[in-house]
This record gives C-alpha cells, structure tokens and sequence, in this order.
C-alpha cells in the first residue's frame, strides 16, 4: 500500500486527516505512533523531526508530508476522489483555507492548552494560559456563530477541508468549553458533522482511547 499515515486515534489533529480519507475511500495503512516508547519516538522522529502528528508517507512518489491541511492538499492533488477539500473557484478557496485557519489555529489550539494545562503536575500549571485560551475559544464561538448562520458547512454548501478542521476541533473543545445555547447555530453545525459517516467512522475507532482523555 503506497499511502500510511502516522498517528494517534485519540489524537484530533489526526482526525482532521483522516475524515479526508475517509471522505473518499483513499487506501491507506494507519501506523499507530507510542511516543512514550523510546525506540518508537526516535524512529519517528527521523521521519519528522517535530515529532508532530499525522504524518503521511508516500512511498510510491517518496514523499513524506507533514502538516494536516498540506496533507489533505497532498491528497487531494495526487490522490483526489469525489470530495474536492478545496474548491477550484479561487473566492471559494481562500474561504475555505480562512475557516481551516480559524479552527486550527482558535478552536484546536486553545481546546489543546486548556486540555494540556489538565495533565500538568502541581506547580506546573498555567492559570493565566488557560485563561487567554479560554478567551480565544469564547471569541472563536461567536464568530463561528456569524459565520454558520446560513451555510450547512463550514465554507458553504460543500463539505472540504475545513469541515475536516472544524468537526475535531469543535468535538473536543465542546467537552472544555460547553457551546450551551448561546451558539445555536455552531451546536447544529456540530450536530451535521457528527452525523457525517467519515466522522462516525473516526469515533468509532477512538471509542477504545476515550478513557485516556483527561477530564
């Protein structure tokens, strides 16, 4: 199999990417990453050396590609189906690559730190990161709020690239922060995603991991 992509299933980078293969069906080998295992860390780290989750490797072109939104930009050129992650039109593009930014970069990013705080030893701990965070998040939510009002996904009609951002990033961020009734329009919008076979799929599989989620 030329496509295998290193992760975690716990791991909601990982399912960004994931959701695009399985969007379309795209064959591949999941190689599960230990990074609390020595030999493991440091064979993956030759790899990549940020040691950063999913990592694709294609070894019918020899490439190796990192980063989740270059990934499914990867997959969709040299490995495209039915889904087109990023639209053709060029407006319809930089929005979709705008909403992928704001839910990586606002939504995953400060669930994460609010998450890592969690798992910090006392004395350790990071109140006023956590707190920037936490406002980050609340920010995030009510332009998402705006932005949802009268679209069925993310960037429009058509499901791409950052539906495959917003469906782990809202999951998880929804079990730090609560969406409550404040954001209606977010709380459905998450409701389609969960919905959605390919992120049904990836839920499934992390069933197993839940446990290890720190609450």
């Amino acid at each position: 199999m030329s496509l295998t992509l290193h992760m975690h299933p716990l791991a909601s980078f990982c399912w960004k990417v994931l959701i695009a293969l399985y969007e379309n069906d795209t064959p591949f080998e999941a190689r599960l990453v230990d990074l609390g295992d020595p030999e493991e860390a440091a064979a993956f780290k030759a790899l990549w050396p940020t040691s950063k989750m999913p990592l694709l490797r294609d070894a019918a072109r020899d490439r190796t590609v990192p980063e989740t939104s270059i990934i499914i930009e990867y997959l969709q050129t040299w490995y495209p189906g039915p889904v087109r992650f990023i639209p053709e039109d060029a407006e319809a593009a930089l929005r979709v690559r705008l909403l992928d930014r704001l839910f990586d970069l606002y939504v995953q990013e400060s669930m994460q730190k609010i998450v890592g705080d969690r798992i910090r030893p006392e004395g350790a701990k990071d109140p006023h990161g956590v707190g920037h965070a936490r406002g980050q998040l609340a920010m995030a939510y009510d332009l998402l709020e705006t932005e949802l009002a009268d679209r069925t996904w993310a960037a429009g009609e058509a499901f791409s690239l950052a539906d495959c951002a917003a469906a782990p990033a809202l999951f998880y961020a929804n079990k730090v922060a609560p969406l409550g009734e404040a954001h209606p329009n977010v709380s459905a919008y998450l409701d389609r995603l969960l919905a959605r076979p390919s992120f049904s799929r990836v839920l499934e599989e992390a069933q197993p991991y839940f446990a290890m989620f720190p609450t």
